[in-house]
């Protein structure tokens, strides 16, 4: 790994189920690991590409390689009676069954937690706006139609029912003039994050026809952008075909006084450790934006006190900002990859101790449920009872933001909806 010169990586090219055989390594795994691979590949999407596999997975280690874990579908990630029955429909031949058995399994996989189809999506002029969403007051998503696929595919991923290819599960929008009405009609946003999906698997002048418009809203004062390709493709800032002509968009959003935030997803510090990731963050830096750096919490990947505090260490070395440590979010294979809160709040707190001032910019670990960000601050005791204290980092209600709240210890639990109110408190003060 890692001996690649950053100049080596052209044109993207992906790699899915239809030409994963032809890569050497791959083909060196036991049959039995590559058909479970197959088979839970029918449910979970599987996309990744050359960068990943050659610079970020040690093979000598797979399948326990945390690379691996993130971007190969695994046996384990679904149901043993769902594994059993997505495998008899694929070895039938029958392309119907295996629809049949996929979409069941899927359905049953919370596709869009938090409220994000139902609750999310703003109006104007009475009539909804798809491939927005508004959840908190100074913050709007967009979905670029052109950004709704990635470089390489998490397992983990909670939007992954963007890429499984259901329309009437898929947020997208190519009215980049819908959103800039909706900005002026509410000025109280004072910032747009671009996200996907990833937008950067786009060409940058496609990109630029979504992002210069919002340089006209002056009560626009941030643009993020949501992006996992520093980990997954970072030639997109080296070497691709038009990575100058990216960033001089990025130049230009710079010097229009909006501040441009690249939404780093880094998920291990691995990801952050070649020639050509190192190179893509000095270029986007030298561009004029401010890297923020997040991730979940993801079992069998990053579930390490020691791992959090390398990455944080590494990201503030090489100018990013420890942003957020999510808990892992209740849709997908959740079962795989969950943390209990009580075990994530102590992998957070080691790790926050580890490291020094300039990486306390984190906050976690955090639940995106559907009443807002809450964390998990820490375990205490009152009146002789065990609780979790917990606070909203943002809200639905901008008056929860801030507010404490205690529920009730559980070394279990692993989101909102396991824990109780303390003190025989019947509900949640958000819950009236």
């Amino acid at each position: 790994m890692y001996a690649t010169p950053v100049d080596s990586y052209g044109r993207y090219e992906p790699v899915t189920l239809k030409n994963i055989h032809k890569h050497p390594a791959y083909k060196k795994l036991p049959a039995s690991l590559r058909h479970d691979l197959t088979v839970a590949a029918q449910v979970l999407p599987f996309r990744t590409n050359a960068y990943v596999l050659d610079e970020l997975i040690d093979w000598e280690r797979v399948p326990e390689d945390p690379i691996f874990q993130l971007v190969f579908p695994q046996r384990d990630m679904l149901a043993p009676a769902d594994f059993a029955r997505v495998e008899a429909a694929l070895a039938s031949g029958d392309r119907q069954a295996l629809l049949e058995a996929v979409w069941s399994v899927r359905r049953a996989m919370n596709p869009h937690p938090a409220g994000q189809l139902t609750h999310n999506v703003p109006e104007l002029n009475g009539r909804r706006l798809p491939g927005l969403q508004h959840k908190y007051a100074e913050t709007v998503l967009f979905f670029p139609a052109g950004g709704q696929t990635c470089h390489a595919f998490c397992t983990y991923c909670f939007r992954w029912a963007q890429f499984v290819g259901d329309r009437d599960l898929k947020f997208e929008s190519s009215q980049v003039g819908e959103l800039v009405a909706y900005l002026r009609a509410h000025p109280e946003v004072s910032d747009v994050l671009i996200t996907g999906g990833d937008p950067l698997v786009m060409k940058s002048a496609l990109l630029a026809r979504y992002l210069e418009p919002l340089l006209e809203v002056e009560t626009l004062t941030s643009i993020r952008i949501g992006s996992k390709s520093l980990a997954y493709w970072p030639a997109r800032f080296v070497s691709d075909p038009d990575a100058a002509e990216l960033l001089s968009l990025f130049e230009r959003v710079a010097r229009s006084g909006k501040q441009l935030a690249f939404m780093a997803h880094s998920s291990h510090p691995r990801e952050l450790s070649t020639p050509l990731a190192e190179e893509a963050i000095r270029q986007i830096r030298a561009a004029g934006a401010i890297i923020r750096t997040q991730a979940p919490l993801i079992r069998r990947v990053n579930d390490s006190a020691a791992v959090w505090a390398e990455k944080w260490r590494r990201e503030v070395g090489l100018g990013m900002v420890p942003y957020y440590m999510f808990v892992e979010r209740d849709t997908g294979p959740k079962q795989y990859f969950e943390v209990p809160l009580a075990r994530a709040q102590r992998i957070f707190a080691d790790a926050y101790r580890q490291v020094s001032g300039l990486a306390r910019t984190v906050r976690g670990p955090s639940m995106s449920a559907f009443p807002g960000k809450i964390r998990v601050v820490g375990v205490t005791e009152v009146g002789g009872e065990k609780l979790f204290a917990l606070e909203f980092l943002q809200a639905r209600n901008p008056d929860w933001v801030g507010s404490p709240f205690f529920a009730e210890y559980s070394p279990t639990a692993t989101w909102l909806d396991q824990l109780k109110p303390a003190f025989g408190e019947e509900k949640f003060f958000f819950e009236e």
